[in-house]
C-alpha cells in the first residue's frame, strides 16, 4: 500500500466496515491500477488536447462559467473557476481528481476533507487536507449547520475551491493561460452577436435580479451606449457570480448614498 490513493483510502477507512464498503474499496484500488495501465498504453496526444481545449473555450456556455469573482477585505478577487479546471482536466486526459470527506465530527461541528488531482501519465499529484467548519457566514454572523444536506453542500462548496487549485497545479501553466485568454476572447466576442444587442441583454438580465441600468452605469462610469465589449464581458462574470452567491448585488452595485447637503437642499426646496 505505497500509492498515495491507496494510503488515502486507508486513512478514510473506519474501524468497522460492511461488505459493500469492502467491495467498493477493492474496486477503487483496481480502478486506480487500471488507470495507470491505460495511461501507459494510451499516452495523451498534446496536439489533440490543445485543439480540444481551443474548441471548448470558444463555446459561450463554458466561457460564461470560466471565471469566479468575490469580494474580500474591500477588494475584488477574480480567477479561473472550477468549471474551467474540470474541462481542462477532461481535454488534457489521463487526469483524476476528486474530493474525499475523510472524517466528520458532529461533536466539534467540522469535517476533515482531502482534495486531490493526479496526472496518471506523469505521476504528478497535488493534494491538500483541510478542516471545514459546519457553519455558514451570514449578514447576522456565523450560522451553525446541523442539517445533513446543508453540511454536504457546505463541504462541497469549500472543497470545490481546493479541487480547482489541485487541478491547476498539475496542468501546464501555458495550457491554462491560453484557455483563460480564449475564454476572455469568447466573452468579448459574445458569440458574434452585435454589441448593442448584448448590452440590451445584459441590462435586461440585471433588471431581472433587481439591479437597474443606472446602477450599472455608475459602476462602469459611462452610459450604456458607450459600453465596450470588455464591459459586457465583465458584466457577464459579475452576473454569474451573483447567481452563484460568490458576491452580492450590493457589493458590486452599491446604492447611491444621499448626502446631508442633498437632504438639506430638499428640505429647503419644500419650504
Amino acid at each position: 500500500m505505497n500509492h498515495p490513493i491507496e494510503r488515502m483510502a486507508a486513512a478514510a477507512t473506519p474501524a468497522r466496515i460492511g461488505q459493500g464498503t469492502a467491495i467498493e474499496q477493492s474496486r477503487a484500488v483496481a480502478e486506480v491500477q487500471a488507470a495507470i495501465v491505460v495511461a501507459q498504453q494510451c499516452p495523451r496526444n498534446i496536439t489533440a488536447a490543445v485543439e480540444a481545449m481551443r474548441q471548448s473555450c470558444t463555446q459561450p456556455y463554458l466561457a460564461e462559467r470560466a471565471f469566479y469573482r468575490y469580494s474580500r477585505a474591500g477588494s475584488t478577487i477574480t480567477g479561473p473557476s472550477v468549471h474551467l479546471a474540470r474541462e481542462l482536466a477532461r481535454v488534457w486526459g489521463n487526469v483524476q481528481y476528486g474530493l474525499v470527506e475523510m472524517r466528520r465530527d458532529d461533536e466539534y461541528g467540522q469535517s476533515e476533507m482531502q482534495s486531490f488531482a493526479w496526472d496518471v501519465e506523469t505521476n504528478s499529484r497535488n493534494s491538500s487536507t483541510f478542516i471545514v467548519p459546519h457553519r455558514r457566514d451570514t449578514k447576522t454572523g456565523p450560522k451553525q449547520l446541523t442539517d445533513m444536506r446543508d453540511i454536504y453542500e457546505n463541504n462541497a462548496n469549500n472543497g470545490a475551491r481546493r479541487v480547482r487549485e489541485a487541478i491547476f497545479a498539475i496542468l501546464p501553466p501555458w495550457f491554462v493561460e491560453e484557455a483563460k485568454e480564449l475564454c476572455n476572447r469568447t466573452l468579448r466576442d459574445g458569440g458574434g452577436k452585435q454589441l448593442n444587442l448584448r448590452v440590451a441583454d445584459a441590462v435586461k438580465a440585471f433588471e431581472g435580479i433587481g439591479i437597474t441600468a443606472d446602477r450599472i452605469e455608475t459602476k462602469l462610469g459611462r452610459t450604456s451606449g458607450k459600453w465596450t465589449e470588455h464591459d459586457v464581458a465583465q458584466l457577464q462574470v459579475i452576473f454569474r457570480s451573483i447567481q452563484q452567491g460568490e458576491v452580492t448585488a450590493d457589493d458590486e452595485f452599491p446604492e447611491p448614498r444621499v448626502t446631508a447637503a442633498e437632504i438639506t437642499g430638499q428640505d429647503e426646496a419644500v419650504a
